[in-house]
């Protein structure tokens, strides 16, 4: 017996948002044989995704269950039943099923074949429109009327009746691309809990000095590690590369970490992160470095012959250790294995990756249903979660959507 068999009438479902979530959402809709129209500001869809695939389209990875779920940090009860749905592994076999191959990178990322979104986006398009899903662009949600579904679009106000909602209205990050963040107001006028929206995955200011700045803006730290305490005093190790800002830093490195720095800025005004650089060599062997008889040879010369630190490590030396303790070999080697750098502030949300915060689980039932408002649904980063990158965020949204979409089956099943 299919899902379609178990809908006594034709309904008609609405989703809001062109994403990987409400894309996800119409196609469990429109195989179990709902009509669905999908209304989306923007000219076209999923153009975060395709963004996102501009340097290479990570779009899961293969680690342990139990480490990838790991990931969503305090979210982790909230995702796991999603991840149920649409597993790493299934969202792999789907994509497979679209014509578009995977390959598992050195780090354990998951890559199309090819390393991009548009073929697997058009392909799913394709698939979509098959089954009948209609699509209705520069349609930008502002509200309801009475029940209705109201869009302002070039041609002016409407308003459309829908039997269910999806809502997959993306976070508060790359506003040009159709993120902005607005459908919180809106959400909240009606008595929905949303937590404030907030950059994850971003960058973070530091008071560089001119200096620094003009010579190293823009250059990759490598092969570096960073450890904290975090807002609850724990410890946070993480080793990778970022890349030093006219603001301050960020990176994939700092991406990993970027949920406890803003939390620590946030409670405690600032917070601060020590960068080793040297992680594969011990403190004991990097001061018997620092301490070998350097002979008519300068500090700096002396420290990238025995340590190879030269370029934007010596200069990350320079800019934040005193002329004092950059003489003393004890705590000269000390601040190349924990060189403190304290980070005032996030960049602005709209140049972050992703965005936490969004509309409360408490307020959905099991489904990602809103428990206020019978037949209506939320999906993907408009939800309150977050995860670094690695293909976790990807992972969760079509997970999410696919979890919405069944859920509207089984409303529409009780209620019809």
């Amino acid at each position: 017996m299919t899902q379609s068999s178990y809908i006594a009438k034709s309904p008609k479902v609405a989703i809001i948002g062109g994403g990987p979530a409400g894309l996800m959402a119409a196609e469990t809709l429109s195989l179990a044989g709902i009509h669905v129209d999908l209304y989306d500001a923007m000219p076209s869809v999923g153009r975060k995704f395709l963004m996102a695939g501009k340097g290479g389209m990570n779009i899961t990875h293969s680690e342990a269950a139990a480490q990838f779920l790991s990931r969503y940090g305090t979210r982790q009860a909230q995702i796991a039943p999603l991840l149920d749905t649409m597993s790493p592994q299934t969202l792999r076999e789907w994509i497979h099923e679209l014509g578009i191959d995977t390959f598992v990178g050195s780090s354990g990322r998951v890559f199309p074949t090819d390393m991009k979104a548009a073929p697997l986006l058009r392909a799913w398009l394709h698939r979509l429109r098959e089954a009948g899903v209609s699509f209705h662009m520069r349609h930008r949600w502002t509200g309801w009327d009475s029940g209705k579904l109201k869009f302002n679009t070039p041609d002016g106000t409407t308003s459309s009746e829908a039997d269910a909602v999806v809502f997959a209205l993306g976070g508060g990050s790359w506003a040009r691309l159709g993120s902005d963040g607005a459908w919180a107001n809106v959400f909240s006028e009606h008595g929905i809990a949303v937590s404030p929206l907030k950059p994850a995955n971003c960058g973070f200011h530091t008071n560089w000095s001119e200096h620094f700045i003009s010579r190293f803006a823009g250059v990759p730290l490598k092969t570096i590690a960073i450890s904290m305490q975090d807002e609850h005093a724990a410890s946070q190790h993480k080793q990778g590369e970022c890349m030093i800002t006219e603001h301050g830093i960020e990176g994939s490195l700092i991406y990993a970490l970027s949920a406890h720095i803003r939390n620590t800025i946030e409670a405690k005004g600032e917070a601060t992160v020590h960068l080793d650089l040297l992680p594969d060599r011990p403190l004991a062997q990097v001061f018997a470095d620092v301490s070998h008889p350097r002979g008519s040879r300068s500090l700096s010369s002396h420290l990238q012959s025995r340590l190879g630190i030269k370029g934007i490590k010596a200069g990350l030396l320079r800019e934040l250790v005193s002329a004092q303790d950059y003489a003393n070999p004890v705590k000269l080697s000390h601040a190349i294995k924990a060189l403190p750098l304290k980070l005032s502030s996030t960049r602005p949300i709209d140049e972050a990756i992703s965005s936490a915060g969004g509309v409360d689980f408490a307020g959905l039932d099991a489904h990602l249903m809103l428990k206020a408002m019978p037949g209506v649904f939320c999906a993907g980063e408009m939800l309150d979660w977050e995860a670094p990158t690695g293909g976790y965020l990807l992972t969760a949204c079509f997970a999410s959507g696919r979890s919405a979409g069944l859920g509207v089956i089984d409303w529409l099943k009780a209620h019809q």
